[in-house]
């Protein structure tokens, strides 16, 4: 499994939200709610100060078009006050004040301007991939796509083709439930098909806008925590199967391992209001088990230099600090200090999802790496599913 990748384009949202703003916001909503008066420890407990998103904040916490009669409409409103003894003035007064009263955005009100900055992202992203792989749209023989949170059908796979102008040969492999795992299984997939046909060029274009999971209306703390961590980002990045100048990374083994029972500790549930995500408070355990997985997989992987082999880098996007702080705490004790230094940097940001990995693997290209030096890729998704890769490079 030899696969050559370019360094990834990375578009971040382009509205800076302060955490300091969704503190207040969420402050002025729910000022009733049992977290509130440990609301600041929470938001500082992320590390998170500012994050970027696709749409202002204000977009997020609009209210609806309609009102709070919009689901049971006038005529039987004004039927069931009349059987409750209204007279007709007083009926009138209630409807003109539930009228007054703003509803919720819709699924459709919320999602819609969201789905077309995916698309305006993801075409910046896949543009500038390959003008840095030196390529060009005809060039390429492949597309992979992810985007989780902006439900659509067609998908960004064919949004993308007509606004780049592929070939009308090029194979097209959408992935809309990868959501956090999109960077490193999109790379394994990839290294698969240039495996299969070294000539082949593959381009890899995630966009999220996860802003769209901020529910203003949701008063539980692990909608707080959601609020607070999720930023918007398109990546791209161009992947052959022989190595090109532009080339920076060899990948040259994938590992994947998936945790039965575990599907409900993290979703994404849609419902009238737009998309939710769920959190359990059981989650970060249940992914611990996927890194120490990972671990025996490297350990394995080098048996025969068990004590030389170590990764130079190590990009990880596991979900959070409390995994990181794992992953330190059970990586082998010769292995170098400060491997999860970009990954820390990446998150300090907000957390990117499915372009994560490949906003992590930029800042680590950007620093600088040494030709040889080895690096690993992991992330892991709700599932809970998990996908590793391990390369040298370039």
């Amino acid at each position: 499994m030899a696969a050559y990748l370019c360094p990834p384009a990375v578009i971040h949202g382009e509205h800076t939200v302060e955490t300091s703003q969704i503190v207040a916001e969420v402050r002025d909503r729910h000022p009733h709610a049992a977290w509130a008066p440990r609301i600041d420890g929470i938001a500082a407990s992320t590390g998170i100060e500012t994050r970027g998103w696709m749409l202002p904040l204000e977009t997020a916490v609009a209210p609806g078009s309609g009102n709070a009669l919009r689901a049971v409409g006038v005529g039987p409103a004004q039927e069931t006050l009349a059987r409750d003894g209204f007279t007709q003035q007083d009926a009138d007064r209630v409807i003109a004040a539930l009228e007054a009263i703003p509803a919720p955005q819709t699924i459709q009100e919320r999602t819609a301007p969201a789905w077309e900055a995916v698309q305006a992202y993801g075409e910046r992203a896949a543009r500038s991939a390959l003008q840095t792989a030196g390529l060009d749209v005809a060039d390429v023989d492949c597309l992979i796509t992810s985007h989780s949170t902006t439900p659509a059908l067609p998908g960004l796979d064919i949004a993308l083709t007509n606004k780049l102008a592929l070939r009308d040969d090029v194979m097209l492999l959408p992935a809309t439930q990868w959501a956090c795992i999109a960077g490193t299984r999109s790379l394994a997939l990839a290294a698969d098909l240039v495996a299969a046909d070294p000539d082949r060029v593959v381009l890899v274009v995630i966009a999220e806008a996860l802003s769209t999971t901020y529910q203003p209306a949701d008063d539980t703390i692990e909608s707080l925590i959601v609020r607070l961590l999720f930023a918007d980002t398109a990546v791209a990045a161009v992947v052959t199967g022989r190595p090109r100048r532009e080339s920076v990374l060899r990948l040259d083994s994938a590992w994947h391992h998936t945790l039965p029972g575990t599907q409900d500790l993290h979703r994404l549930e849609t419902r009238a209001d737009g998309n939710h995500f769920v959190m359990d408070r059981r989650g970060p355990r249940a992914v611990q088990e996927t890194v120490t997985a990972m671990w025996e997989w490297l350990r394995v992987r080098y048996q025969d230099e068990p004590d030389s082999w170590h990764p130079d880098v190590l990009l990880a996007h596991p979900g959070g600090t409390r995994v990181l702080e794992y992953m330190e705490q059970t990586m082998p004790d010769a292995w170098p200090s400060g491997l999860l230094d970009y990954s820390r940097d990446s998150y300090t940001s907000g957390n990117r999802g499915g372009a994560a990995v490949f906003d992590i693997l930029r800042r680590a290209h950007d620093a600088g790496q040494k030709p040889g030096s080895r690096a690993v890729l992991y992330a892991a998704a709700p599932g809970l599913t998990a996908t590793a890769l391990e390369g040298e490079w370039l």
